[in-house]
C-alpha cells in the first residue's frame, strides 16, 4: 500500500465520523510532507455548524494554518475523499497546498478534473499537483450508502 493510499483511509475513517452527526461523510486531512505530521483533519460540518461553508477540506486548511501559525501550506498535502468543489478548489489555491490527493470523482460540483479544472489554471498565480482517484470506488460507496439510507428514511 502506498503513502497515499495509507492516508486516504485515514481520511475515509475522518469522513465515517460525520455519520453520526449526519453529515455527508467527506473527510480531509493535511500533512506536513517533510515529516509525515497531521496538522489537521476534518469532516463535513454544514449541519453542524450551520455554515455552507464548512466543507471538510475548508476546514482542514484553517486547522493546519493555525497549527503552523501561516496561512501559507506549502509543503503539505491535502488529502480529501470527495474531489474539491469549485470553494474549497478557491481555498486550495490560496493557501499555496502543494500537493491535493482526492478519492472519487464529484460529476455535480468537482473543480479539479470532472466539470471544472481550476486547480490547473495557468491564469491563477499559484497551481498545485494533483492526484485523483486513490481509493475511489472505497470513497464512492460511503457517499452512496449514506444518500441511500437517507432516502429510505
Amino acid at each position: 500500500m502506498t503513502n497515499d493510499e495509507e492516508r486516504m483511509r485515514l481520511a475515509l475513517t475522518i469522513a465515517r465520523e460525520a455519520l453520526p452527526l449526519g453529515e455527508v461523510p467527506v473527510g480531509a486531512l493535511v500533512i506536513r510532507d517533510q515529516d509525515g505530521l497531521v496538522l489537521a483533519r476534518a469532516c463535513n460540518r454544514r449541519e453542524t455548524l450551520a455554515d455552507p461553508t464548512a466543507h471538510a477540506e475548508r476546514l482542514a486548511l484553517t486547522e493546519a494554518g493555525g497549527k503552523v501559525g501561516s496561512w501559507r501550506l506549502d509543503g503539505c498535502t491535502l488529502y480529501v475523499t470527495l474531489e474539491p468543489c469549485p470553494m474549497c478548489a478557491g481555498a486550495i489555491v490560496l493557501s499555496r497546498i502543494g500537493r491535493v490527493v482526492y478519492g472519487c470523482a464529484d460529476k455535480k460540483a468537482g473543480a479539479c478534473r470532472s466539470i471544472y479544472r481550476l486547480l490547473d489554471d495557468p491564469r491563477l498565480n499559484h497551481r498545485p499537483q494533483v492526484t485523483g482517484g486513490v481509493l475511489a470506488d472505497e470513497c464512492a460507496q460511503v457517499l452512496t450508502d449514506f444518500f441511500r439510507d437517507r432516502r429510505t428514511i
